[in-house]
């Protein structure tokens, strides 16, 4: 990418990029975009937002490699720790598309 195009491109661009790159080199990862539904998958990403449902005994986190984003629930947990914003992830799991959103229900994780 040349210095004129760097110039104009916004700061979430800039950001997409990056974590496209980085997801692009965890090794057997697919990228979200070219997640297939209902089969299992290997994804990698970061972590763009947490939501913590105490009615529903579960968290949700949004997690994107720049080309899309998966929203990932864990029902039974409050918190995990390490996880949070910014955070580095790997998931493995049956990814669903539900109301326009692909979705992971208690995928398996691992910090990168």
């Amino acid at each position: 990418m040349g210095f004129l195009q760097r110039l104009v491109q916004t700061d979430e661009e800039r950001l997409a990029e990056e974590i496209r790159e980085w997801a692009e080199s965890v090794p057997g990862t697919v990228r979200i975009a070219e997640c297939p539904s209902r089969k299992p998958v290997r994804i990698a990403g970061v972590v763009k937002r947490l939501t913590i449902r105490p009615r529903e005994d579960c968290m949700e986190a949004v997690i994107s490699d720049g080309t899309g984003e998966v929203s990932a629930v864990w029902n039974g947990r409050s918190h995990i720790p390490g996880l949070s914003l910014g955070s580095r992830v790997t998931l493995e799991g049956v990814l669903s598309s539900e109301r326009g959103r692909v979705r992971a229900v208690n995928p398996r994780y691992e910090f990168a």
